[in-house]
């Protein structure tokens, strides 16, 4: 028994030194790149996000297995009976199984997420979605995985890659409403106050300002002034409004990490990426919308 036990702690702690070293930028990327799925997984299906992204990780080995390339399949799900969709045939624990082949990866999460609803896994749901240990250990009890080590794997990821971080209870997130614009002044351009969002040099629009008098302001060309903004010359300007002087952020403030912003009835995806100092592509490629999507107060959207 001894040897059992003391061949457990050595396994324990060779896995513990082995996911340090494999903190790596296959890891980091996988994790950067799918989150938002997750996340968005998380609040349909109440699913923490940091088990679906762990899961995804060791299924697919960060997205590089041959399933998850040829196939989409970041999970490693069989054809099963009730698969009517397209099938690939992969070596596994045998030679030949069929595994099902999706068009995305979304719809790899999404089928994912359908899985765990099914009854074997329905106990799961009683669980906190932000216990994360206890998701884990009870995948493994609920025959999820074959490996004895299955739980411990998913733990030392989460832990190590803070993916716990993205998880919150859908029915009550961290939500970010902004609060009224009072920018503390650095220099003065002329009549202009030159004041910093999102670590980014920028003034305020007053009312009845256009484009072209905060060009002449600010001593800038026009066409700069409107690149730096996004914007055309008919584009309205709002008293308060941030005027960028410089490009705008890939993400929005840091503070805003693990955060919402909920749209109100006066939002667009323009106004709120002007708010944050975040470019108007990174903001729709953040939250996984096409240039469709028009935004209805109460939505939730992320800007880092």
């Amino acid at each position: 028994m001894k040897r059992i036990i003391l061949f457990a702690l050595l396994s324990t702690s060779s896995f513990v030194l082995s996911m340090a070293q494999q903190r790596n930028s296959a890891y980091e990327a996988y994790i950067e790149k799918y989150k938002g799925i997750a996340i968005e997984q998380m609040q349909r299906h109440k699913i923490p996000a940091s088990i679906t992204l762990a899961q995804g990780i060791l299924e697919s080995g960060a997205g590089r297995s041959e399933l998850a390339q040829k196939s989409n399949n970041h999970f490693g799900i069989k054809r099963g009976s009730d698969w009517q969709g397209p099938t690939v045939t992969h070596h596994d624990d045998q030679r030949g199984e069929h595994f099902r082949k999706y068009d995305s990866v979304e719809e790899s999460f999404e089928d994912h997420s359908r899985f765990l609803l099914r009854e074997r896994y329905q106990r799961l749901f009683r669980l906190s979605i932000l216990d994360y240990k206890g998701w884990a250990r009870g995948l493994k009890a609920c025959g999820y995985a074959t490996s004895p080590v299955y739980a411990d794997r998913l733990i030392e990821l989460i832990e190590l890659y803070k993916l716990n971080d993205l998880d919150e209870d859908p029915n009550n997130p961290r939500i970010y409403i902004p609060e009224p614009i009072e920018p503390t002044p650095e220099i003065h351009l002329n009549y202009r106050v030159r004041t910093l969002n999102n670590n980014l040099s920028c003034t305020i629009a007053r009312k009845g300002d256009t484009w072209e008098l905060l060009a002449e302001d600010l001593h800038m060309p026009l066409h700069k002034l409107l690149e730096f903004n996004e914007a055309f010359e008919d584009v309205p300007i709002h008293d308060g409004d941030f005027i960028y002087l410089q490009k705008k952020a890939s993400k929005g403030p840091k503070d805003m990490k693990g955060q919402w912003h909920k749209v109100t009835a006066d939002d667009s995806m323009y106004s709120i990426a002007q708010r944050y100092g975040i470019r108007l592509r990174n903001l729709y490629k953040l939250n996984y919308k096409d240039e469709d999507y028009q935004p209805l107060p109460g939505d939730l959207l992320r800007v880092r």
